[in-house]
Parts: C-alpha cells; structure tokens; sequence
C-alpha cells in the first residue's frame, strides 16, 4: 500500500531512538516520564512504551514505541506548545545530552504467536 492509497485516518506507530550515555538514561527516562505523560492526555493516543538497552554497551539506550488513532491526532499532540516546551528544554539540557532519530510508521508485516502456531 503506498502513501497515497493509504486512508487518512489509519493509526500510526511512532518510533523514537536515543542515544544517550547509560549514566544519564535515569535522569532522561524521568524528564521523558513526564513528557509522555503529558501527551497521554492528548486525544487519539492509544499506549507507549519506552524501551531501556539491558547493556550499557548498546548504541541506542532507549526506544520509545507508541501508537496513534491517526497521523493527524500525533502531530496535534506533538505540535502543544506545552509538549514543544518541555522537549526543547529536554534537547538542550547539557547534563542529559542526548541524539533522537524518530519518525511515523506503517505496520509493513506482522506476527503473533496465536498465528505462529502450527495447531
């Protein structure tokens, strides 16, 4: 299914990964607790979860996963002046310095167990 063909309003998966040294994760995970909490709130918003490396060796130290009634419900969440507020002053703290890659996802291929199941 291409962009184009896609309904407008499907639900969305946003993926965010950061790299972040593994002492500041704590400090991070508790101004990013916050932040979530924050758009838990907004319409459209269906779960999050935020991810945490079990190696202090692994590149990206966390991923954070959350899902959207649409693309248009995450982008007015996201676009809260209150949420920009709190996410500027998260990227510019210099004591949590941190790198995000994110972006919107479509379910390309997907599995569960009960499908897996030869019975």
């Amino acid at each position: 299914m291409t962009a184009e063909s896609r309904p407008k309003n499907t639900s969305v998966t946003f993926i965010n990964i950061f790299e972040i040294s593994a002492e500041h994760v704590d400090a991070f995970v508790a101004q990013w607790e916050q932040r979530a909490a924050l758009l838990s709130t907004k319409p459209g918003f269906l779960d999050f979860r935020l991810h945490r490396a079990r190696s202090s060796e692994t590149r990206f130290q966390l991923v954070n996963v959350s899902h959207w009634e649409s693309r248009e419900a995450w982008e007015a969440a996201t676009g809260d002046p209150e949420f920009r507020e709190r996410v500027d002053a998260a990227q510019g703290d210099p004591l949590t310095p941190v790198t995000s890659s994110r972006g919107l996802y479509d379910v390309a291929v997907g599995f569960s167990a009960s499908a897996a199941d030869p019975k």
